[in-house]
């Protein structure tokens, strides 16, 4: 049984989807794991360090896939990947299938069993599997830390010999894993934060964490969550009763954090190009929706951008590969957590239960087909 884990190639990846820990875990279970030369450098691990927890040292991407029964990856492969891949492996990976159906169609061609880890259900044996958990909770760290260089003042309140420094006020729009980590962070360094979410449960752990909860409370706001815990789109009527709400408050913040993501959708717009007008000089934004459109108006993703009234907008991307070494180890803990089930541990071989609710849940294609009912042609 053989894992591969090849070098990233889409974009300026920095993560990688194994660690010189989770290898020692697979070597465990029987596997034999092969690494692409150099995989792990952006995030501070050397292949020495590979060969040290029991790794084979690949030199090209075509000689770690060859034979491969597992391919571990961090984001979807490439198409110029997807034609090296073995037929009938497994391909584990971050897919972003969204808008990408065209790429979810070409793994199925190449006869691999793709698996998408940001569909891992939100149930309790799950949590140490899920990826959207672990690397947001890095990107709010990061949002927090981002803003703080981009701001030209101290975030936490001083009394100096020379005066007062007033504490920064910080908004966070989204209350997920991402908006309640930058809540936490800039709490502790000092800020005076508030936070807004359409989700009725966010309000209590937002003020759990010492933030004030700013948001329009009306029926609609009661039923704006799904069985899985994620927003709801929420109506024209109510998004403008809470842009109406937020657009004053904005106004008011040095520093306003946006996570609001909906799963399958565009972000939603939540700050338009009035609200940031209205800011103050020196203020920031930091847009961690900015790669499924952002939920500013006038984020560029990629860019740091600064406004003719001297606001800077923050939109930068793979926020969490902005922190590789961590969100490398933790990803790699997830994928293996997964894979981990998919092995027969006596056996020491492959043996996928495809009728396990984790199975189900993640996996696109098998056997030449997309398979997951998001995507699979319709009868």
């Amino acid at each position: 049984m053989r894992i591969a884990v090849p070098a990233e190639t889409q974009g300026a990846e920095t993560r990688v989807a194994a660690t010189p820990e989770t290898v020692r875990k697979f070597k465990g279970l029987g596997a034999e794991v092969v690494i692409e030369t150099g995989a792990g450098k952006a995030s501070g691990i050397t292949d020495a360090e590979y060969e040290g927890a029991g790794a084979t040292i690949a030199k090209t991407a075509a000689e770690a896939l060859a034979g491969a029964a597992i391919v571990l990856k961090v984001r979807r492969p490439g198409e110029g990947e997807i034609a090296g891949l073995p037929a009938g492996a497994l391909v584990v990976a971050t897919m972003d299938p969204y808008g990408n159906e065209a790429q979810v169609e070409a793994l199925a061609k190449a006869n691999v069993a793709a698996f998408a880890m940001e569909f891992m259900p939100r149930i309790t044996r799950a949590q140490v599997m899920d990826v959207l958990s672990s690397q947001a909770n890095l990107a709010g760290y990061r949002a927090v830390i981002d803003a703080a260089a981009e701001y030209g003042r101290a975030l936490p309140m001083m009394m100096t010999a020379a005066g007062t420094v007033p504490a920064a006020k910080i908004f966070v729009m989204g209350v997920g894993v991402a908006g309640l980590q930058a809540i936490a962070t800039a709490r502790r360094l000092g800020a005076i934060v508030t936070a807004t979410d359409v989700r009725p449960a966010t309000k209590e752990q937002v003020e759990s964490l010492g933030a004030k909860f700013l948001a329009v409370e009306d029926e609609e706001f009661k039923q704006a969550q799904t069985a899985g815990g994620y927003a709801k789109e929420m109506s024209k009527e109510y998004q403008a009763k809470q842009a109406e709400l937020t657009a004053s408050h904005i106004a008011k913040q040095d520093i306003v954090i946006t996570t609001a993501l909906i799963p399958g959708r565009p972000a939603p717009k939540l700050i338009s190009a009035a609200m940031v007008e209205s800011m103050k000089p020196g203020s920031v934004i930091v847009d961690l929706a900015v790669e499924r459109g952002g939920n500013c108006e006038l984020a560029k993703a990629g860019e740091v951008v600064t406004t003719d009234n001297g606001v800077k907008i923050v939109g930068h991307l793979n926020v969490p590969g902005r922190l590789p070494a961590t969100s490398s180890s933790l990803y790699a803990k997830n994928l293996y957590a997964f894979v981990e089930t998919l092995i027969d541990k006596a056996e020491k071989k492959l043996a996928v239960n495809w009728d396990d609710e984790l199975v189900k849940a993640t996996a696109l294609t098998k056997d030449g087909a997309v398979i997951h009912p998001n995507f699979a042609p319709k009868a």
